[in-house]
């Protein structure tokens, strides 16, 4: 290890990688305060082009999943079926993250991301013809296991480039901050902009614009070439799997729990807007979840913090636990809309404490690959929660379903609670002692 807060690791021969020696910033401490330290990211050359394809590309993963739900629920009138359906999609995405990333890491992120989209884009015209000829059902489900196994991984793409233009440098953190950000402002657009397509024209028309969205923020996104990291072919091809760092596999759990929250949220809420007749204002409460997460998140990545990124996880997911309760208890639109963005302040926070514990716990050549299981856990919690969401939901009520994200929260921030010692960055890898208390 050296004194710059960035791991090293053995490499097969016994050589080891600084992974950003000189330097002398760790990476588990937020940037001291800059006036704008977003503004000093975005300076990075290239970078701009680089954010503004990612955050097109990224649009259709808050549309797709809610968009299937409210068309399947369009054509047979069950919210139980159209979370299955978007449930299959997720578990497809889970499932084929580790994967995609993999390969990502191995071939080069253009060469796969290219093969990929054209992918999601066929299989997302097979899912619209089969849900709206009323082909057999088992072609639905195929269709949206195809699409969500192929979706473009453009969110965990893009972290790596940060974490290859930006390693060993104080500006890492406020990058990936600022990528959480961009998450949640993508979560605020996308179900709104769907909701309102879905339920205002064709009812198609929301998953079309989530598809155009892809394909050509995909093509953008792949186009920049002075960004990309190079593969790591001798390095990572044949290696072992990220997930055999125990670290990570407590991040993993993190990553489903969030997943499950979200996930339950987005067909609760819908279910909700449903029974208080706000239908087409669904997109809305989505949108404020979203929108408290994305504040939050703002406001963590500018704050300099003392505190160990382990315990900023613990209390974060304390904070999602408790303020889920409430929603069980409403019954009124307007009431509902508060009470969800302040359940969101603790979403980009427990994201962003993930993703900044999986880059410094993992070797440089296997990063695409630990945050893709990341991004893997969420999709596969989003699956979990959206289909028991659904289900309670038919059975009881909008309101009942969100006891599904309470747990999830609940059991997470236990996990990490446990887990600190897999988590803990020991002072030796820090410049300041005090990260590792």
């Amino acid at each position: 290890m050296v004194g710059d807060g960035i791991p090293s690791y053995p490499g097969p021969d016994g050589s080891v990688d600084y992974r950003g020696a000189g330097t002398h910033h760790p990476v588990t401490e937020a940037v001291p305060l800059v006036p704008n330290p977003y503004l000093h990211v975005l300076r990075t050359p290239h970078a701009v082009p680089m954010v503004l394809a990612a955050l097109i590309g990224r649009l259709p993963l808050s549309m797709l999943g809610l968009g299937s739900v409210l068309l399947v629920q369009a054509e047979t009138g069950s919210y139980g079926l159209g979370g299955a359906v978007a449930a299959v999609g997720a578990v497809a995405t889970a499932v084929a993250g580790p994967v995609i990333g993999r390969l990502a890491d191995t071939h080069a992120q253009r060469r796969v991301l290219l093969t990929v989209l054209a992918v999601f884009v066929t299989s997302g015209v097979v899912f619209l013809t089969s849900v709206r000829q009323d082909w057999p059902l088992w072609t639905v489900f195929l269709s949206a296991g195809a699409a969500g196994a192929s979706i473009p991984p453009v969110s965990s793409m893009i972290r790596v480039r940060w974490t290859h233009l930006l390693r060993g440098t104080p500006r890492l953190p406020t990058a990936l901050a600022m990528e959480s950000v961009v998450d949640e402002f993508v979560f605020i657009v996308g179900p709104v902009l769907v909701t309102f397509l879905s339920t205002t024209g064709h009812t198609t028309s929301g998953l079309v614009t989530a598809f155009t969205l892809a394909a050509v923020g995909g093509v953008l996104f792949a186009v920049q070439q002075r960004t990309e990291p190079p593969p790591a072919e001798h390095e990572h091809r044949g290696g072992p799997s990220a997930m055999r760092i125990r670290g990570l596999r407590v991040l993993f759990v993190v990553g489903a729990a969030v997943g499950a929250v979200l996930g339950t949220l987005e067909i609760a809420l819908v279910a909700f807007a449903d029974e208080v007749d706000q239908r087409s204002l669904a997109g809305l409460l989505i949108a404020g979840l979203a929108a408290g997460s994305m504040a939050s998140g703002i406001g963590w990545g500018a704050v300099h913090w003392r505190l160990p990124l382990r315990h900023r996880l613990v209390a974060a997911l304390l904070v999602l636990s408790v303020c889920t309760v409430p929603l069980l208890l409403v019954d009124g639109y307007w009431m509902m809309l508060p009470l969800v963005v302040v359940a969101g302040i603790a979403v980009s926070p427990s994201l962003i404490s993930a993703f900044t514990l999986a880059e410094v716990l993992v070797p440089r050549a296997a990063v695409t690959e630990a945050f893709t299981w990341i991004g893997t856990a969420l999709a596969l919690g989003v699956a979990v929660g959206a289909s028991l969401a659904g289900k309670i939901v038919d059975a009881e009520g909008a309101n009942a379903s969100v006891l599904v994200a309470t747990a999830a929260a609940v059991v997470a921030a236990v996990v990490v609670a446990l887990g600190q010692r897999l988590l803990h960055v020991p002072a030796e890898h820090v410049a300041d002692p005090a990260l590792a208390r």
